[in-house]
């Protein structure tokens, strides 16, 4: 019987630690919230002090850490899942998905529902407190928060460093203003020395002049009077 061949198949997923290759890993079932239960990660929550750039699917690297969060030994609420994931892949859905994939996991676990749901409140609790982590990692990372006996982070030393040449342009503009106001004062007692020399010069040239034609008639005068 096909459902009957369904509930074996979940059974033998069960006992399997990593999904198929052609089905949803752990990760992605983790993720994915229940019917009529908000999503584990809603968007927009997390304080961010940059706009996060706009991503497709997460790094490997964050799969790879949720998939070790989220194992289990076999008997607990990712397990369901995975019995979940595989009856729906045979076509099942809605209640009937969820009843046919909780008898199958009880089946084989033992276990009943309230067991099943403190499972996946722990899981909940898990998710919850990695992201925690994360979440005063990352804002110890880019300065909001400071936690003691960790070495600053490369980011938080790039933003000292970006400070320190902030102040120290700020330092030479204000420097360089005053240096200009100096060069304005000089430039105006420079011309006001360059006038005042000009003035003397015409001044000079002026008596000279006098001195000089008054000379020369007196010389003409000799020359015309005393020179017979």
């Amino acid at each position: 019987m096909p459902l009957f061949d369904s509930i074996t198949k979940a059974a033998k997923d069960f006992f399997i630690e990593e999904a198929s290759p052609g089905g949803p890993s752990v990760a992605a079932v983790a993720v994915r919230a229940l019917p009529g239960q908000p999503a584990l990660f809603p968007l927009g929550s997390g304080a961010a002090t940059a706009a996060a750039p706009l991503l497709t699917q997460p790094e490997q690297r964050h799969l790879d850490h949720i998939r070790q969060l989220l194992s289990g030994d076999g008997k607990d609420f990712m397990a369901f899942t995975k019995i979940v994931t595989s009856l729906q892949a045979s076509g099942l859905s809605g209640p009937i998905l969820y009843q046919t994939a909780f008898n199958a996991f009880a089946a084989v676990t033992s276990l009943d529902l309230p067991a099943l749901l403190k499972s996946a409140e722990q899981f909940e609790l898990k998710l919850t407190s990695d992201r925690n982590s994360i979440l005063e990692r990352h804002r110890e990372k880019v300065g909001e928060i400071r936690i003691p006996n960790v070495p600053l982070s490369p980011l938080v030393q790039l933003q000292q460093q970006e400070q320190q040449l902030q102040t120290g342009l700020a330092d030479l503009a204000r420097q360089l203003e005053e240096a200009q106001q100096r060069l304005q004062a000089v430039r105006q007692q420079l011309q006001e020395q360059l006038l005042k020399a000009t003035a003397a010069l015409a001044s000079y040239e002026l008596a000279h002049a006098t001195a000089s034609a008054e000379l020369k008639a007196h010389q003409q005068a000799v020359h015309a009077f005393l020179l017979k």
